[in-house]
């Protein structure tokens, strides 16, 4: 039986050559096209078209990394990512990672495997140089989420602005002595807290390491800063947290203690939940559009796919952020 090599050497191409005119690659001259199909035709060579249309296939399927499904922030990135995929077509395969890097690693497998199109992260826990080499399976977006190395679309918020502005507003709101509660080691955490740096320098407050806390996401991690304040002899009297359900468990708990909020202890979130507007006192937030995050990536994902965009070249579109002023500051 014929093989690729056979054509190539029988035309005195390179077997590339050869498998870029099978494959209908542009750029191929008309005369290497009739070399290699008068040589196909003479070999009896047939080219293996199960294993080029697996290539080739499109599934109409996106698979999206999402760390917890219980976050309404990121279940409102959701909404927008499929009502664009509803009207172009497509499906979503929802993959919630749990912030786990493996789970992260093993997801992707889908895109290599050809059962997804692309993959969408709207967090990202393993570093850009273990992820680069599945973009050559297909379309990689970084939604919300992103990486200074990454050589892929990203669309995102300025979150060194947004956490630079929450601490702007507890400064001159009168609070000098403030906590900060951020998540991983991410390109998003970092800038958070580089904006939240920014503002303490510039208004000569100094950072108490004692009030920095890490790895918080959920109420019951908001629960758990307001207990570690209780116990510490100089208390900050304003927490800046990495989201709104930490802020609600913060509130929680210092209704718990008694506290008063804002009087003894203000309280600012990040991203704007619904839970945000329903609390009592109302949360002071940082608004995320959530959903045009989701819209706008679905979008670009599309583009990418159809040749549009440059889906191995970095891209950032950046989306507004801003304050919304309520009743716990």
């Amino acid at each position: 039986m014929a093989t690729i090599s056979d054509v190539a050497k029988q035309t005195g191409l390179s077997s590339a050559t050869v498998s870029r005119v099978i494959n209908n690659y542009p750029h191929v001259s008309e005369e290497k096209r009739r070399l290699v199909h008068e040589a196909m035709e003479e070999l009896g060579y047939f080219p293996n078209t199960s294993a080029r249309n697996l290539r080739n296939r499109k599934t109409n399927l996106v698979a999206v990394l999402i760390p917890r499904l219980t976050n309404p922030f990121f279940t409102s990135i959701l909404d927008g990512i499929e009502k664009v995929a509803e009207e172009k077509g497509f499906q979503l395969l929802i993959c919630q990672t749990q912030s786990s890097k493996k789970k992260e690693m093993d997801f992707l497998t889908l895109l290599k495997t050809k059962q997804v199109d692309g993959v969408i992260f709207t967090s990202i826990e393993n570093d850009w140089s273990e992820i680069k080499p599945y973009t050559e399976s297909g379309p990689i977006i970084l939604c919300n989420e992103y990486h200074r190395n990454a050589t892929v679309p990203i669309i995102r918020l300025d979150q060194a602005y947004g956490s630079y502005l929450g601490t702007r507003h507890l400064i001159e709101r009168g609070y000098r002595k403030i906590a900060f509660c951020h998540g991983s080691k991410s390109g998003l955490s970092n800038d958070r807290r580089k904006g939240f740096v920014r503002a303490m320098s510039e208004a000569g407050l100094p950072l108490n390491q004692e009030w920095i806390f890490h790895n918080t996401y959920t109420m019951e991690d908001g629960k758990n800063v307001l207990r570690e304040i209780m116990n510490l002899r100089d208390r900050p009297n304003a927490v800046f947290t990495g989201g709104d359900e930490v802020a609600s468990g913060v509130l929680k708990e210092a209704k718990r203690y008694g506290l008063k909020v804002p009087e003894e202890l203000a309280i600012l979130g990040f991203d704007d939940q619904p839970i945000a507007s329903l609390i009592e006192p109302e949360l002071t937030t940082i608004c995320q559009p959530g959903e045009e995050i989701g819209s706008r990536t679905m979008s670009v994902f599309i583009d990418c796919l159809n040749g549009e965009i440059d889906r191995k070249q970095q891209s950032v579109i950046e989306l507004p952020i801003s304050l919304v002023k309520r009743k716990t500051t």
